[in-house]
């Protein structure tokens, strides 16, 4: 396994506080995806008391499974689009911080279904926001939304926070939509509680456990392991790529900065890599195939597909600044983690492991 604490590459990154979060109680919208099973364990090293509402996992296997996650919270199963759902267990919990990940993550399947995909990512969002300005308890929230919630202009340098909103896909103005949202509860009903509210745009993560559809390291996975040739449908594209943990831990400090002061942080916040890890999609997958030691090439995919932007990438100064957060791995080490990942035979230990490295990571 990677030795992470011998291979920092910034040593001015900060870590999340242990001493914040020790029986802090958190509820984590989306628990059971990708992202969210990996914060679940990151809240447990840190000593959280953490309830989690989501659907119950799409895939098999799915991480959350194979981590036993239901024993890492106090685990439910709704839809976010159910407001009398969503607003009970948000009750019963009486959360302080509320992390909302619960979204329909997918740019192909929002064209397959773009209505399920606003009621979701927009009115799931209102139901999770509505439901915390009825719970007392609340005093921060983070809504995790996307790097794609900005207008492409095709720029070549980084969106910053202030760059105006769009999308092009169903999944990426839908987005941009639950930003909007977000602002609307934080200036009309939570500022003036002293609640709060920010969000969170982070770039293509990677990281072991993600099976999801359409998801160029899973597909990659697959491809190696069966022993076939990848099929990449944009091979030139260029996008922010970092470990999942990364945009993570920078949650994490978001929400400790939103308790302190929440006047100063209640904005939106880019979390994405340096500029030395900004690739394209070959470039990702040449390097993973080392890392993982596959010798068949891939192979551009024929046909036609759905409009996706060529170039995005964030800048990230801000968080930098103000919150500490940087990124810390580089992309070699990021996909020989995820390549490591995927190798073990042990998925619970592994995330555990690589969990724990990751958040004692210390200066040299």
């Amino acid at each position: 396994m990677e030795d992470l604490a011998l291979k920092r590459t910034n040593a001015n990154a900060l870590a999340p506080d242990p001493a914040f979060w020790v029986n802090r109680r958190v509820l984590v919208t989306g628990h059971t995806g990708f992202k969210g099973s990996w914060l679940l364990v990151l809240l447990e090293a840190l000593g959280a008391h953490v309830t989690g509402l989501s659907l119950a996992p799409d895939t098999t296997p799915s991480m959350f499974g194979l981590i036993d996650g239901a024993t890492l919270c106090e685990h439910h199963v709704a839809d976010i689009r159910d407001a009398a759902a969503v607003e009970t267990i948000v009750t019963r919990a009486s959360p302080e911080i509320v992390l909302h990940l619960a979204a329909q993550a997918l740019v192909r399947a929002s064209y397959a279904d773009p209505l399920g995909t606003y009621q979701t990512n927009v009115m799931g969002t209102a139901h999770v926001l509505e439901a915390c300005r009825k719970t007392p308890s609340v005093s921060t929230i983070v809504s995790v939304t996307t790097d794609k919630c900005y207008a492409n202009d095709g720029r070549m340098e980084g969106y910053c926070e202030d760059a105006p909103l769009g999308g092009h896909d169903p999944y990426s103005n839908s987005k941009a939509c639950a930003e909007l949202v977000s602002a609307c509860w934080r200036d009309s009903f939570l500022a003036e509680r002293g609640v709060g509210l920010a969000t969170a745009r982070a770039g293509n993560v990677i990281g072991g456990g993600d099976w999801s559809a359409d998801r160029l390291v899973p597909d990659a996975i697959s491809a190696f392991l069966e022993g076939r040739a990848l099929e990449i449908r944009n091979p030139d594209a260029v996008r922010p790529w970092q470990h999942v943990l990364e945009p993570l831990t920078g949650y994490l400090l978001l929400a400790q900065a939103l308790t302190t002061d929440p006047a100063r942080f209640a904005r939106g916040w880019n979390f994405g890599p340096a500029a030395a890890d900004m690739a394209t999609v070959r470039d990702v997958i040449d390097l993973l195939a080392d890392h993982w030691g596959a010798t068949q090439p891939w192979m551009a995919q024929p046909g036609s597909h759905p409009h996706e932007a060529a170039m995005l990438t964030l800048d990230s100064s801000a968080a930098a600044t103000a919150l500490g957060w940087r990124s810390r791995l580089p992309l070699s080490q990021a996909l020989a983690l995820t390549a490591d990942w995927y190798r073990s035979d042990d998925k619970r230990a592994v995330t555990h492991a690589q969990a724990e490295a990751f958040l004692a990571m210390v200066p040299a």
